[in-house]
């Protein structure tokens, strides 16, 4: 008897020389319905309409059309089971070999800002439960549900018997096709009626299998999106992107953000942004009239710690640029464009990553960023909010100038991207010393301070999170800091406020924290 394929696909890539295939190679017999059917027909492929073989009309719009148990039937039926066997023969079944079905396009759909009620018939019924028949029958049916999967089942298939571990590899990636449209669907709705959800639910596809992890000792994979962030990136040279330097470009880029992002020419003086990241911290970043200028004022900052590091523009990178550049060892470069001449500069470095990642790849500001620990996931908004400088209040006698508060602004912007506890001293909008991840405020500050010596003189400071005490504004007046900004709301606000009077050094409170984990 002819082996039976059940074919009903909403992407019909391939699938006219498939079965053709299916059919002159092995013998199949195609059973289909619908535009699939139509499609075959049209292509001279024999085929056996659904409604021809249970009897049954297509109902409802085509809403109801392979919900019948002569479908489900054929396909469940175990066929070494006594009792299977007579419900074969008591309602005349003919058992499916082969079930071919991918789903109503649903993301496409949404993605296209389609209305509720169009998004809702999207919904595809009908493949969903074909495709989980046969994954739960994998012993004795198979199951393909993307048109890459074709190729291999026919080779598979000229060996001769199938093996039970591919056909059980097919099952696994039945079932997660069907969870990532569940997914896709669940999650929408949640967005769609602004509804609180009792499970967090996300899919991502795997990208690629990573080198290792943070430590060659860890194995590491890459799962995401293909049409937006890392993964939609051009990577222009280099080697391939590593786990670390995923995390760290990831850190460079939102950094960077702060200030606008640009393929054009669209940045106004001093609007050119430059930062330098080494091991999820910045140790350098700038604000200049060119990205050539950004750039090696980021790198005065801390040029020990750039070495490796991983530099974000958020505007093109020119010859001048690449010339700085090429001069010192780093792993990353990321920007929205590179002149020609830029990369033909590059080229000398043939290890350097360069990624071209253009504003429209961005994600929306409407992201969850997500943590594992033991047992579960910790979920929170991004971090990214417009920041509302008409929130901030001057707290002392002295007001800072319009120079002062350009500098303030620009450093708080940066601090947000320094882990806590963080301090970053700047001046001229760049940034003179940076303190990151330590235990306590004024001990970030004693670095940062330190790192920007005699340069301090003049500059402002920044702190993601208030002060406990007064001493981290005592320590900064011994090196000349001018004025002080951070998030307020500490108990003892007071005694910073005092003596920043004191010591005649203005203090703005942003009402907001910035915390980095």
């Amino acid at each position: 008897m002819s082996p039976l394929a059940l074919v009903s696909v909403s992407d019909k890539k391939n699938i006219i020389p498939f079965c053709k295939e299916l059919v002159e190679q092995f013998n199949y017999k195609i059973l289909s319905s619908g535009g699939t059917a139509k499609h075959l027909i049209e292509a001279k492929i024999p085929v056996i309409k659904v409604a021809d073989f249970t009897n049954s009309p297509e109902i409802l719009g085509g809403r109801v059309k392979t919900l019948h148990p002569k479908i489900h039937g054929g396909i469940l039926a175990k066929r070494t089971d006594e009792k299977h066997k007579k419900d074969i023969e008591a309602n005349n079944l003919e058992l499916i070999d082969l079930v071919v079905v991918n789903l109503y396009p649903f993301k496409k759909t949404v993605d296209q800002g389609a209305k509720w009620d169009d998004a809702i018939e999207n919904i595809d019924i009908g493949g969903p439960s074909m495709i989980r028949s046969a994954a739960k029958n994998h012993k004795d049916v198979s199951v393909l549900v993307d048109p890459s999967q074709y190729q291999n089942f026919l080779e598979e298939s000229k060996k001769g018997e199938l093996k039970d571990s591919y056909k059980a590899k097919l099952a696994l990636e039945a079932f997660q096709h069907t969870a990532d449209y569940d997914t896709a669907i669940s999650n929408w709705i949640r967005k769609e009626r602004d509804l609180q959800s009792s499970k967090y639910i996300e899919s991502y596809p795997l990208i690629k299998t990573l080198r290792y992890g943070e430590n060659p000792h860890q194995k590491a994979f890459w799962y995401g999106l293909s049409n937006i962030g890392w993964n939609s990136a051009e990577q222009l040279q280099g080697k391939d992107l590593s786990y670390n330097n995923l995390l760290d470009l990831e850190s460079a880029l939102s950094t960077v953000l702060e200030f606008g992002y640009t393929e054009k020419d669209e940045l106004t003086n001093d609007m050119f942004a430059s930062v330098i990241l080494k091991h999820n911290n910045p140790c350098g970043a700038s604000l200049s009239n060119s990205a050539s200028k950004a750039f090696l004022n980021a790198l005065e900052c801390d040029s020990v710690s750039a070495f490796g590091g991983i530099v974000a523009f958020n505007s093109n990178v020119d010859s001048e640029t690449a010339i700085h550049l090429k001069d010192i060892f780093l792993e990353c470069v990321v920007a929205p464009s590179f002149d020609d001449e830029a990369l033909e500069i590059l080229k000398v470095k043939k290890n350097l990553r360069i990624l071209k990642f253009s504003k429209d790849q961005l994600p929306k500001k409407n992201q969850n960023s997500t943590k594992s620990i033991m047992g579960g996931l910790l979920v929170q908004d991004t971090d990214n909010n417009e920041e509302k400088t008409e929130n901030w209040i001057s707290v002392t006698y002295k007001n800072p100038s319009n120079q002062i508060n350009l500098d303030l602004n620009f450093a708080w912007k940066i601090c947000k991207h320094v882990k806590s506890n963080a301090i970053v001293i700047a001046k001229d909008q760049k940034t003179i010393g940076i303190g990151a991840g330590q235990m306590n405020r004024v001990g970030a500050a004693k670095i940062a301070l330190k790192a920007a010596g005699r340069f301090s003189s003049d500059a402002v400071l920044a702190s993601d999170g208030f002060f406990p005490f007064a001493d981290t504004v005592e320590l900064a007046n011994e090196y000349g800091i001018k004025a002080i900004i951070q998030p307020g709301g500490s108990v003892r606000d007071q005694d910073s406020i005092d003596m920043c009077n004191s010591k005649g050094i203005s203090m703005v409170f942003t009402q907001k924290r910035h915390f980095l984990h």
